[in-house]
């Protein structure tokens, strides 16, 4: 005589209209008091399914949903994970699940997701992919699963056990030399983004400030009355970034204006003047000082386009090859070769330390201290004669 189950073991039975065995379990009850069953079918090993249901169960998967992908996982996430984020960074994450992740990952049910997966994955994306990249699709599938765990799709995240192999080397960053900021900054004079390249050039303040840079944070006249007088300056305190905050809170800075920058800024000025009437009821005033041709902030792709349009005429630069961020990277490079100490660099560019600097800027940083070889040079003579 078979044995009867005992009570949490679930029940197992043979359906004749379906031609399989049918396992059956019951996990409690949900929050409005109805009974939760999970169900498990096969013709040889409904048996072996129900005691995974189970073992879920005391594992606390009660509800998780077996046959759950990593594409479901994934889409869940950039539907609901991202709520509040910027726009930017939702349009880069979703380029990247897309483009990457699910068309190789997406079809593997979850519960299967093995860090051998993982790490087979990535290692074939090394070959075509930059790290900085492989780092984006790694955080895009870790937060998805992340995400699932917390929702008791899955047990663990298997992600997180995995390292992020070396990719292949990013587009190198540079910077201008004098002669070539020279060469820019005269080619850029009668286009309308001169004062922008002027101001990104000679402060180091990041494009995506500069964009949401508003005339009421600008302070052409400085204040000569005080003692001792403060020189004209711009207050650098939003960015186009979600909320509109800086890149963190150490990045609010005041920065004081060379002359150069003043002149162009003050000529910028009497112009957009000229454009908002030539805009008429196009116009939408929002304070800007860097607006489109009506007045709107400007996106990344308009200020590169107009940054290239810009210096296209210079000699020695091949516009295609720079970016707008480049001007930042040219004024630590300019301001390191005139011996300026990082300390006082790092200060300029708000990081949080030197140590920032050094690795951000590592190729426009002189890496040598030379007041020692210059000593030694003095007292020591190259040529003995001398």
């Amino acid at each position: 005589m078979t044995k009867r189950r005992s009570r949490g073991d679930g029940g197992l039975y043979w359906s004749e209209s379906r031609q399989r065995w049918i396992a059956a379990a019951s996990l409690g009850f949900d929050a409005s008091g109805k009974r939760i069953m999970r169900r498990a079918s096969g013709k040889t090993a409904a048996k072996d399914k129900l005691k995974e249901v189970l073992r879920d169960h005391e594992d606390g998967l009660a509800i998780a949903p077996t046959g759950c992908t990593v594409e479901n996982a994934v889409n869940d996430w950039l539907m609901y994970g991202l709520v509040g984020q910027d726009e930017e960074t939702l349009k880069a994450c979703t380029s990247l699940s897309r483009k990457h992740v699910i068309p190789s990952l997406g079809a593997r049910k979850l519960r299967d997701l093995s860090a051998e997966d993982v790490d087979k994955w990535l290692a074939s994306k090394a070959n075509s992919l930059s790290t900085r990249t492989l780092q984006g699709i790694h955080s895009c599938l870790n937060r998805a699963v992340k995400r699932a765990m917390a929702r008791d799709k899955v047990k663990r995240n298997v992600v997180e056990l995995c390292s992020i192999p070396r990719g292949r080397p990013g587009r190198p960053s540079k910077a201008l030399t004098f002669a070539q900021a020279e060469a820019v900054l005269k080619a850029s004079e009668s286009a309308t983004m001169h004062a922008y390249i002027v101001l990104a050039l000679l402060t180091g303040a990041r494009t995506e400030e500069l964009r949401a840079l508003t005339w009421d944070h600008v302070f052409l006249k400085g204040d000569p009355v005080v003692n001792p007088p403060v020189p004209p300056y711009i207050a650098v305190w939003r960015s186009v970034r979600a909320g509109g905050d800086t890149k963190t809170r150490k990045s609010r800075r005041t920065l004081a204006l060379p002359a150069r920058c003043v002149a162009a800024l003050w000529r910028h000025w009497e112009e957009q003047g000229w454009d908002r009437l030539a805009a008429g009821d196009d116009w939408e005033e929002n304070g800007l000082v860097f607006p489109s041709a009506v007045g709107k902030e400007l996106d990344s792709t308009n200020v590169r386009r107009a940054f290239r349009a810009a210096i296209k005429e210079a000699e020695d630069v091949t516009a295609k090859e720079w970016t707008p961020r480049e001007l930042r990277h040219s004024f630590v490079s300019l301001l390191s070769d005139r011996s300026i100490r990082l300390e006082v660099i790092s200060r300029l560019v708000e990081h949080s330390g030197t140590a920032v600097t050094e690795e951000v800027y590592r190729k426009q940083i002189r890496p040598v201290v030379q007041d020692g070889a210059v000593a030694m040079d003095d007292i020591f003579k190259a040529d003995p004669e001398q």
